[in-house]
């Protein structure tokens, strides 16, 4: 496991606006080497919402998962050209969501690295949202 700096920004578009609402969020974390991939691992913080959950995203080329387990408990599959349903947990009840993803770009490398997600949400198949998340991330020391 290696110590390493993230670096979150995500970007909303709700359904029948142009309004679009921006969360950014640096933390620190952890980054593994797994097979086909990278593991990620960080706490949740107050700016997010989340605080005392803690999340472990999985990043591959064409899928990077999110799990989310604590105070909130939610599971995300983010993956190129394919719809899954999820489960999504917050503080004020659980529900389903569906993810129908556009684009999943990575360069991580055991160095650090960037990716790149474009996805819509659903609730009960009627459009929710549009979303695009920028992750950088970089080696550093706590």
């Amino acid at each position: 496991m290696k110590n390493v700096c993230i670096k979150i920004k995500s970007t909303q578009t709700a359904e029948g606006t142009d309004d679009k609402d921006t969360t950014e969020l640096f933390t620190y974390g952890k980054m593994e080497t797994i097979k086909d991939g990278f593991r990620l691992g960080y706490d949740e913080s107050e700016a997010t919402g989340f605080q005392g959950s803690h999340v472990v995203m999985e990043v591959f080329s064409d899928k990077v998962t999110v799990e989310r387990k604590g105070r909130a408990v939610s599971s995300l599959i983010i993956e190129r050209g394919k719809k899954h349903h999820c489960h999504y947990g917050t503080e004020y009840g659980d529900f389903m969501i569906g993810v129908n993803t556009d684009v999943v770009n990575s360069d991580l490398t055991a160095d650090g690295g960037n990716i790149y997600l474009k996805y819509t949400l659903d609730i009960n198949s009627s459009y929710m949202s549009e979303n695009e998340m920028f992750i950088n991330v970089q080696d550093c020391t706590q």
